[in-house]
């Protein structure tokens, strides 16, 4: 029996022995209604003023410009979406109106972090923010392994919080500025015994919301929380980092630790993609995707493009939540499937690199980046390796024509890249105000030597030979579970 097999026999045992507070569904809808009318004002408001988006500050606490709407009309979004998914979903579930309550909660914390200028306001929000997404991780209290994982979750959450509240504090004390605007300015001129310590305290903080390795555990260990609240949580709640490296990116220019950020999120994108490979269970795999797709976006703001981890946490989250809300669909119509061997013969790899490289072109053009020889080359190489790959995934489906396979891959990649480069451009409009978003770095040797590194464990990891190496395969394995007390534990001890 899986969590989420568990907890839908728990919401069915509910249904019939609890007697459902009246209130419910009257909470429920009129806190989605709520949600969907902020989504909808939030659209309204930034596409009226999309070319000229004004900015307002209150005093030292609040600043709302392009990016703020940006992430406010994302955010709203997607609890929208999922709060809509859970008015059915969890009907007839004691917690459902607690669960509401706690996904507005979630929504405004974020929208508070994205508009606090204070830092004081930022800690808050950062922390309320893990609060709300740990209750909804736990939220069924009769069920052991979810109050395990949400006391779980919350010390990651803690730790990251304190990681922040250093990195912060150790900043504004020494520069006696307490705002992130004010910092932005400053943080130029103090000296690197003050400027790494931060950097390297506020990358931590990233690196535990986003679950990073080795803080990657927390994510694995969440998947006691319902189908909805995962769907939040990896749609929006990982995606944190993404927005709080974009707020402090003169900090890390400053400190020089952007090669950290590189291969920090290059490590954990490879060996989370290894492990997704071995994993059953659904929303494990989602889980192990979830933490590769942030290593990726860790790797963007490590290349110094902080407005393309911007887009890809947007992109990712449209992803992740329709794969989360379409998970029990794909359970019951998965059937056994015998592994195919990668294959590929001449004329297909030619036909491979083809598009790969005219996908790659495409890029280079309508995004601007990877035209010169610095660190936009990676994310062009990257972009060749995934159309070249969905290339030949197309090429191998037996469904398709001859005709069909040589018009459907061209097709797809140009709408795929077209979309990226209209959403890139207009974020870079929404976020011009913000220093050193978009500011490519020279290419240095350890760059390129990871760069190897990174390629040579994709192609092991496509052609399998992992599963020749049974010491690497168990250490994938071992570093892929969760921790012990959120998986089926208080089989009898329920309260």
């Amino acid at each position: 029996m899986t969590l989420e097999t568990h907890l839908d026999s728990n919401i069915t045992q509910n249904t019939k022995s609890e007697a459902v507070d009246t209130r419910e569904p009257i909470v429920s809808k009129f806190v989605t209604l709520l949600i969907w009318l902020l989504f909808l004002g939030n659209l309204a408001f930034l596409i009226l003023n999309f070319f000229n988006m004004p900015e307002w500050s209150w005093k030292s606490l609040f600043r709302i410009n392009g990016f703020t709407v940006l992430i406010w009309t994302t955010v709203t979004f997607f609890s929208a979406i999922v709060s809509s998914y859970a008015l059915n979903y969890l009907s007839g579930f004691k917690f459902h109106s607690r669960f509401m309550m706690l996904c507005l909660g979630f929504t405004l914390s974020v929208m508070l972090l994205v508009m606090s200028n204070h830092i004081i306001l930022l800690i808050f929000s950062w922390l309320i923010m893990g609060i709300f997404m740990s209750q909804l991780i736990g939220i069924d209290k009769t069920w052991g392994e979810a109050r395990e994982a949400s006391k779980f979750t919350q010390k990651y959450f803690l730790i990251g919080t304190l990681f922040l509240t250093i990195g912060l504090l150790l900043l504004s004390f020494f520069s006696n500025e307490f705002t992130i605007s004010g910092l932005s300015m400053v943080v130029a001129a103090l000296p690197l015994y003050i400027v790494i310590p931060s950097a390297v305290c506020i990358i931590a903080a990233a690196m535990v919301q986003s679950a990073m390795y080795p803080f990657h555990r927390w994510l694995l260990s969440a998947m006691t929380a319902p189908t909805p609240a995962s769907a939040l949580m990896h749609a929006g709640f990982v995606n944190g980092a993404g927005i709080l490296l974009a707020l402090f990116a003169t900090l890390l220019f400053a400190s020089n630790t952007l090669t950290i950020l590189f291969i920090i999120g290059g490590l954990t994108a490879i060996t989370a993609q290894f492990t997704k490979l071995l994993q059953v269970n659904v929303k494990q795999k989602l889980a192990c995707s979830t933490i590769a797709q942030m290593g990726f976006m860790i790797m963007q703001c490590g290349l110094g493009f902080f407005n393309a981890a911007v887009v890809h946490l947007i992109l990712h989250g449209f992803y992740k939540a329709y794969l989360f809300l379409s998970s029990g669909e794909e359970i019951a119509q998965t059937t056994p499937e015998k592994t195919v061997q990668l294959k590929i013969k001449p004329l297909q790899a030619i036909v491979v690199l083809l598009f790969g490289g005219l996908g790659a072109y495409l890029f280079a053009i309508w995004t601007g980046k990877g035209m010169e020889m610095d660190s936009g080359v990676f994310l062009t190489l990257i972009v060749a390796i995934t159309v070249g790959q969905a290339t030949y995934n197309l090429f191998k489906e037996q469904s398709l024509s001859l005709l069909q396979k040589i018009i459907v891959p061209p097709a797809l990649f140009i709408a795929g890249i077209g979309i990226y480069a209209l959403m890139y451009n207009g974020v870079t409009i929404l976020m011009f105000d913000m220093p050193m978003i978009a500011q490519p770095m020279p290419l240095t040797w350890v760059q390129i030597i990871f760069g190897i590194i990174f390629l040579i464990g994709f192609f092991i990891m496509k052609l399998g030979v992992y599963k020749k190496l049974p010491w690497l395969y168990v250490k994938l394995m071992n570093i892929s579970q969760p921790y012990k007390k959120t998986v089926l534990m208080y089989k009898a001890k329920s309260i």
